[in-house]
C-alpha cells in the first residue's frame, strides 16, 4: 500500500492544484455532497467543489471520493480521477474497481490492465465486478495472450461460473477471433442470462460463423427464452436465406419488437442480403418517421442488392428531406456508384462531397479513390490521392490495388516502394501489390515482395497471399511450380488458392491439373457456380464434351445455377444492359446492321474469330455468328452509335470478358479510333489503337 508520506504529499499537491482560497462553496455538509457532485457540469465547477470538500474534510470519506473519481472521469479528466485514487490509502476492492472502470470508459485500456496487475501485487483480491472491466480492456487491446492470463485468474479466484464474468469472456474471445473459446465458456456456464445468449450469437456473427449463430438462436428459443432487441440485432446478420429472414421476422413480431426502428432498419438489410429487396423496400415505406439511419439502411440495402440506380434515386430523395446526413450515408452511395461504374455519377458524388463538410475526410477520400478506380479512371483516382492532406495504409493499398487492376503493375510497385518510406505495409497492402504483380506478369518482383513479408516486416502470409502467388505462377504458365508451391504451403489451402490454380488451367488448357484443383474446390466451395462452369468450359474447349455435360448435370442435380452474363453501358445519363443475342433495345436493328459492318472491317485488319469460346455443339459458321452477338460487342456498337466521335466508350461486364471479345475489341479500337475501357469481374482493360493495357496477359 502507499506510504503515509506519499499520501500526505499527494493530498498537498491536490490541494495546491485546486486552490481552496478561491472557493465558491462554503463549508459543506455530507447530506448535500453527492447531489452537488452530480450537478457539476464542468471541470472548473467540480474543482471548486472538490476544494470545498478538502476544507470540510469530506474527501476522506471513501464513498464521496468514489463519486468524485467517477465524476471527474465522466467529465474527461482521468488525471484528476487518478490523483484522488492515488491519494486514497485503501485496500477496498470497490474503489480499485471504480478506478479500473474509469480507465476503461476513458479508453485507457493499458492503464486499466496495469492497475489490475498492481492490485494483485498489493494482495487485493479481485471480485466478480473487477473481471468484466479488465476483460473488456483486454478485448480492446486485442491481446489474446493477456485474455488467457486474465481468464486463468478468473478460474483461480473462483469466478469461472459467474454469469457476468462469463458473458465478458464470451464477448472478448469473440472480438479476438477466438470464437471456439467463446463457445467453451458458454457451454460451461451453469446459469445463462439473456446477455449470455446474445453474446454468444454476437461472437459467431462477428466472426462469420452465421450458421452456428443461428443455431444458438434457435437453441435459445427452444428453451423458451424471449429475445430482446440486442439479441435480434445480433442474429439478423446470421440470416442467409429468405426462410431464415422470415423466421427471425416472426420472432420479432411475437416479441413485440416490430415497431423498434433499429430492428426495422436492420431487417431491411437482412432481406436485401437474402435476395428480397422488395420486402426491404416495403419495410422502409411503412416506417412513418424515417430517420437518417433508416434512409442510410435502405440506400445500403440497394447497394448490397446491386441496384445502384435505385440507391442513387433514394439518395436524391433524401436530399429533399430536412435531414442532416453524415459520411456513413455518403459511403453507401459511393458503394452503389462503384457497382454502377459510372464516371459521371462518380464526379457528381465527388462534387457533392467537396461542397459539403463531412467528418472522417480520410475515409471518404479513400472511398473516392476506390470509386474512380472502379469507374475506369486512374487519372481522377490519382488526383484525389495526391491531394489528400494525409494518407494512411488503406489509402495507399487502395491506389496500389487500383494500378494493379488496370494492368499497371510496375507503377503499383513504384507506389509501394514510395509508401515504405513512411508507412509499414500490412497484410492488405501485400495482397494489393502481389495481385498487381500477378496481373502484370512480374514474376521476380512478386517473389521478392512475397519473401519480404516475413523477412523485412515480420508478417505471416495468409491464404490470400498464397492465392496471389499461385495466380502469379499460373498466369505465367508455371503450372507445375504453382502445384509444388501449394504442396509446400504451411497452411491448408483454401478455396481462393485452388480457384487461382483452376483459372490458370483455363488459360493454359491443362485438363489434368484442372480436375485436381476442381476436386478440392467442390469440397471447399460446393455452392459456387463459377467453379463448375470453369471446369465445364475447360472440358468443352479441349473437346471433352461428355465430361462437360457431366459437370452440367451435377450442377442441375445440386441446384447450382450459372450467373447470366450481361454488359452495361451508360449513354446520355441512362444505363443500358445487353445480354448475348439481345433484341430488347429499341435500336436493335441498327445495332446488328452496324455490327455486321464493323466485324467485316476488323476481319480485313486481320481479326480471326476464336470459336473455342463458343461452348455449344453447332456448326463453325453458326459459332462465328454466335460470337458476333456477345453482349460486349453489342454494347460497344451501341456506344459507338450514340456518342460523339473520339469520346471514350466505357462498358462493364459482370463476368470475365470473353477471349474472342478481347481480341475483337482491340481491332475495333484500331479501326474506329476510339478508346474503349472494359471492366470485367477481375480487372480493367484499356483498348486504344489496337492494343490493350493488359498486354494480352490476363
Amino acid at each position: 500500500m502507499m506510504h503515509k508520506q506519499t499520501l500526505q504529499r499527494a493530498l498537498h499537491n491536490l490541494a495546491e492544484q485546486l486552490n481552496p482560497d478561491t472557493l465558491i462553496h462554503p463549508i459543506l455538509h455530507s447530506s448535500t455532497c453527492i447531489s452537488l457532485i452530480k450537478q457539476c457540469k464542468t471541470i472548473k465547477t467540480l474543482n471548486s467543489l472538490h476544494a470545498s470538500m478538502i476544507r470540510s474534510h469530506l474527501h476522506l470519506n471513501l464513498f464521496f471520493s468514489t463519486n468524485l473519481i467517477t465524476r471527474y472521469s465522466s467529465l474527461g479528466s482521468i488525471s484528476h480521477s487518478y490523483s484522488i485514487f492515488s491519494s486514497t490509502q485503501t485496500s477496498d476492492v470497490f474503489l480499485w474497481n471504480v478506478m479500473i472502470r474509469c480507465f476503461v470508459e476513458s479508453s485507457c485500456y493499458d492503464r486499466a490492465v496495469r492497475l489490475y496487475c498492481r492490485m494483485k501485487e498489493y494482495g487485493i483480491r479481485p471480485d466478480n465486478y473487477t473481471f468484466p472491466f479488465v476483460v473488456k480492456a483486454c478485448g480492446h487491446l486485442q491481446d489474446v495472450k493477456l485474455c488467457r492470463v486474465v481468464h486463468g485468474d478468473v478460474i483461480e479466484f473462483g469466478y469461472e461460473y459467474d454469469v457476468f464474468v462469463g458473458n465478458s469472456l464470451i464477448t472478448v474471445y469473440g472480438k479476438c477471433e477466438q470464437v471456439e473459446v467463446s463457445r467453451q465458456v458458454f457451454d460451461r456456464m451453469s446459469d445463462r442470462s439473456l446477455v449470455s445468449w446474445s453474446a454468444m450469437i454476437g461472437a459467431y456473427a462477428q466472426n462469420g460463423f452465421y450458421k452456428e449463430g443461428f443455431s444458438v438462436f434457435r437453441m435459445m428459443l427452444s428453451e423458451r427464452i424471449k429475445p430482446n432487441r440486442v439479441v435480434v440485432l445480433n442474429v439478423i446478420p446470421c440470416a442467409s436465406s429468405e426462410t431464415d429472414a422470415d423466421e427471425i421476422s416472426r420472432v420479432i413480431v411475437d416479441s413485440r419488437l416490430d415497431l423498434e426502428q433499429s430492428i426495422q432498419n436492420a431487417a431491411m438489410l437482412m432481406y436485401s442480403r437474402c435476395g428480397r429487396i422488395d420486402i426491404a423496400r416495403r419495410i422502409f415505406e411503412k416506417i412513418p418517421d424515417k430517420d437518417l439511419v433508416t434512409w442510410s439502411s435502405m440506400i445500403e440495402a440497394y447497394a448490397q442488392a446491386d441496384k445502384p440506380i435505385e440507391a442513387l434515386d433514394l439518395f436524391k430523395q433524401l436530399n429533399l428531406q430536412k435531414i442532416q446526413y453524415d459520411y456513413v450515408t455518403v459511403l453507401s452511395v459511393i458503394r452503389a456508384c462503384s457497382s454502377l461504374s459510372s464516371l459521371r455519377q462518380a464526379q457528381f458524388i465527388h462534387g457533392f462531397i467537396t461542397r459539403c463538410s463531412f467528418q472522417n475526410e480520410l475515409v471518404l477520400e479513400t472511398a473516392l479513390i476506390d470509386l474512380y478506380v472502379k469507374c475506369g479512371s486512374l487519372e481522377y483516382a490519382r488526383k484525389v490521392f495526391d491531394r489528400m492532406r494525409k494518407q494512411n495504409l488503406i489509402s495507399w493499398s487502395t491506389i496500389i490495388s487500383g494500378y494493379g487492376m488496370h494492368g499497371r503493375g510496375r507503377e503499383a510497385l513504384r507506389i509501394f516502394n514510395q509508401m515504405k518510406e513512411t508507412e509499414k505495409p500490412d497484410h492488405i497492402t501485400f495482397v494489393s501489390v502481389l495481385s498487381a504483380c500477378a496481373h502484370a506478369g512480374l514474376i521476380a518482383e512478386g517473389w521478392s515482395c512475397f519473401d519480404s513479408m516475413t523477412k523485412d516486416f515480420g508478417l505471416t502470409p495468409t491464404s490470400e497471399h498464397y492465392a496471389c502467388m499461385v495466380d502469379l505462377l499460373g498466369r505465367a504458365g508455371q503450372l507445375n511450380e504453382a502445384r509444388e508451391f501449394i504442396n509446400n504451403m504451411p497452411i491448408k489451402p483454401e478455396s481462393g488458392v485452388w480457384g487461382a490454380l483452376l483459372g490458370a488451367c483455363r488459360i493454359h488448357s491443362n485438363v489434368e491439373l484442372a480436375e485436381f484443383a476442381a476436386k478440392s474446390l467442390f469440397e471447399l466451395d460446393p455452392e459456387n457456380p463459377g467453379r463448375y462452369v470453369l471446369l465445364s468450359n475447360i472440358y468443352k474447349s479441349t473437346g471433352k464434351r461428355e465430361e462437360a455435360d457431366r459437370i452440367r448435370a451435377v450442377m442441375n442435380r445440386k441446384g447450382v445455377k450459372k450467373a447470366a452474363g450481361h454488359t452495361i453501358i451508360e449513354v446520355k445519363n441512362k444505363m443500358y444492359k445487353f445480354v448475348v443475342g439481345d433484341k430488347s433495345n429499341p435500336q436493335t436493328e441498327l445495332i446488328h446492321k452496324e455490327l455486321e459492318i464493323l466485324m467485316e472491317r476488323i476481319r480485313r485488319e486481320g481479326y480471326v474469330p476464336d470459336t473455342n469460346f463458343v461452348l455449344h455443339d453447332v456448326e463453325e459458321e453458326m459459332k462465328e455468328k454466335m460470337l458476333y452477338l456477345h453482349s460486349e460487342k453489342l454494347a460497344i456498337v451501341f456506344g459507338i452509335l450514340n456518342s460523339s466521335p473520339g469520346s471514350v466508350i466505357r462498358i462493364k461486364k459482370n463476368l470475365r470478358v470473353c477471349g474472342d471479345c478481347h481480341t475483337a475489341t482491340k481491332f475495333i479500337s484500331k479501326v474506329t479510333g476510339r478508346e474503349i475501357v472494359v471492366r470485367d469481374s477481375h480487372r480493367f482493360h484499356h483498348f486504344k489503337g489496337g492494343e490493350c493495357s493488359c498486354g494480352d496477359y490476363w
